[in-house]
């Protein structure tokens, strides 16, 4: 398995991947909208997507987006999106995107990479805790729906 930066030549393969992510968070099928998301994104250079690949298949992907840190005045990461194809968990994939997210904010001296899970989602928080992510407990956060 190799993680690597995902480019146009993966976009059928990857969109398959996030709409099925999607419909795993209750969104209704569109891999055509997936497809035309994902394209934008690679095109805009708007996010960072990392994908898990073995003998030319993906396993599963993250994206990351650019934010900024005004109090630490560095960039910094939101891990928006983590999924690996439910046929290919417990393989390791998910930990080496997170290595792979990790080293991109070092990489580009990041100040922190903040991730959201599920309040359920107990199996994701054990991986996020066990690789150094540790829970806000200082701040809430707020949404505005448009």
């Amino acid at each position: 398995m190799q993680i690597i930066k995902a480019t146009t030549s993966h976009l059928q393969s990857l969109a398959a991947l996030f709409d099925a992510y999607r419909q795993h968070y209750e969104q209704a099928p569109d891999l055509e909208g997936a497809r035309a998301y994902l394209a934008e994104r690679l095109k805009n250079d708007d996010s960072v997507i990392y994908v898990a690949e073995s003998a030319g298949q993906l396993l599963g992907f993250t994206q990351l987006y650019p934010v900024f840190s005004s109090i630490g005045m560095k960039k910094a990461w939101i891990l928006n999106d983590l999924f690996v194809d439910p046929e290919h968990r417990r393989k390791g994939a998910a930990r080496r995107l997170i290595g792979a997210s990790r080293e991109l904010g070092q990489g580009t001296g990041a100040r922190y990479i903040m991730l959201q899970t599920h309040i359920t989602n107990a199996t994701a928080q054990a991986l996020y805790e066990d690789e150094g992510f540790k829970r806000d407990e200082e701040f809430y956060y707020y949404y505005l729906s448009i």
